[in-house]
């Protein structure tokens, strides 16, 4: 009977533990079946884990090529401009998302005792933050709001790129930007800045589907960052549209060559191309071995869907 007790507390033990390493509100089942086009590695809660690599070749690949590929596999929903950014660098990432809803005080109430009782300590807008890792990037459906609506500082701030190494994206506010603009490697994309603390929301769900002003987001997308906006890529298209777009930048150096010289009218780099045009690409890459080698097959293979 001892022996059974001890059993029972160890596994209760486990499942609290379990619940504050996840800590969201849909399943690591759930969350798999959301994301079953993704055939690779998972963390421990079911978010698909892209590569530490892929995310550093994102970092160079251009926005509007990438959204090219994106349309082109039927994914329109996926960008998300009119920002404002702390640091003008772009950031790559693992999508780790948590939604606000405005506060309603028995909602609310029942959210915290859950947490505390799941050893979450803080306010709720802390609490996405003790599961980051490194290569996440945090990303908040915040409902847009400004006064009231800063659901990070500076501490935070500080905390978020200690575990992440990277920084936020969030559909609200931020406060304490001369402060944030002070540390090293860290960027934040709101909608504004305020000087007041969080106020009147409260957060009810993390790590599931989000909503990004017209974009949907799934734990785990890759997040692109650029000047232009954020690109939010399935995690089961990153590997095509990084490659696809590290091709468009080579297509294009060959093209610019090809006008600037003569070889090649703009009419005929910028339509599909021929074989003749195809073959003098191939020799090209040759003659510059650090943008990377590709076959005559593999050029006609990443061109069947051209839309770039």
């Amino acid at each position: 009977m001892k022996f059974k007790s001890i059993f029972l507390l160890v596994l209760l033990s486990s499942f609290i533990w379990s619940g504050v390493a996840s800590a969201q509100t849909i399943s690591k089942e759930e969350l798999t079946y959301l994301t079953a086009d993704w055939k690779g590695e998972r963390f421990a809660d079911g978010r698909p884990k892209i590569s530490d690599n892929l995310l550093e070749r994102a970092k160079v690949i251009m926005i509007d090529d990438a959204w090219a590929v994106l349309k082109n596999e039927g994914y329109v929903n996926q960008f998300e401009g009119n920002w404002k950014m702390v640091n003008d660098m772009p950031m790559t990432g693992r999508a780790v998302t948590a939604v606000y809803l405005p506060s309603r005080p028995d909602l609310e109430k029942q959210i915290k005792d859950r947490g505390a009782r799941q050893g979450r300590k803080g306010n709720t807008n802390a609490w996405p933050i003790d599961i980051l890792t490194k290569g996440d990037l945090y990303v908040a459906d915040a409902f847009g709001k400004i006064a009231g609506g800063g659901i990070m500082g500076a501490t935070l701030a500080n905390s978020i790129i200690s575990k992440s190494g990277n920084g936020v994206v969030f559909d609200g506010a931020s406060r304490d930007l001369q402060e944030i603009r002070n540390i090293k490697g860290f960027n934040a994309v709101v909608r504004d800045f305020h000087p007041s603390y969080t106020e009147e929301m409260v957060l009810s769900g993390l790590n599931t589907p989000i909503r990004i002003g017209r974009a949907v987001v799934l734990p785990g997308d890759l997040v692109i960052v650029q000047p232009e906006g954020v690109l939010f890529v399935p995690s089961h298209l990153a590997e095509l549209v990084v490659s696809t777009s590290e091709f468009v930048i080579r297509k294009d150096k060959f093209g610019f060559e090809m006008v600037r010289t003569g070889k090649y009218s703009t009419g005929e780099i910028d339509s599909q191309w021929t074989d003749k045009i195809k073959d003098d690409f191939v020799k090209w890459l040759e003659k510059h071995p650090e943008l990377g080698k590709m076959t005559r097959a593999e050029v006609d293979k990443v061109m069947e869907k051209r839309t770039w």
